[in-house]
């Protein structure tokens, strides 16, 4: 008998099934990989998310902790990509943010970063994906 699915959702450009025993990204480069949690599968194409791009791009928590850098935030340093005394403000805009809604945050007179605020796991409630525009 074949797997049934019982949810298919889109999330940051990838795609969620149910499977027995939990959730498959379909976008995951070993396709028998599942996730035990959907919280899980979404932290996955969140660190997808920041990875797609050359430019420094982060998650940025509620505690103002960045608590995923790509490369690109590596080369320069976590504090040059978000300097401490914005974090509160970068994730409060974050916060005012419809579904799908993306803002902008000066960061300086010529250095902004775009910011996309999504729920991964209800229990810590929204994060903010940002990256250098």
């Amino acid at each position: 008998m074949a797997p049934s699915i019982d949810l298919v959702c889109g999330f940051l450009g990838g795609t969620l099934l149910s499977v027995e025993g939990g959730y498959r990204v379909l976008q995951h480069p070993k396709p028998e990989r599942v996730f035990s949690r959907i919280s899980d599968a979404k932290w996955f194409l969140a660190v997808n998310w920041c990875e797609q791009y050359s430019v420094p791009a982060g998650i940025l928590n509620h505690q103002g902790q960045v608590s995923y850098l790509n490369e690109a935030v590596l080369d320069i340093g976590e504090t040059a990509f978000l300097p401490l005394e914005h974090r509160k403000a970068v994730f409060n805009t974050c916060l005012t943010l419809s579904p799908g809604e993306t803002g902008t945050y000066q960061l300086s007179s010529n250095k902004y970063v775009s910011i996309l605020g999504v729920e991964i796991d209800p229990r810590y409630g929204k994060v903010a994906l940002v990256r250098a525009i």
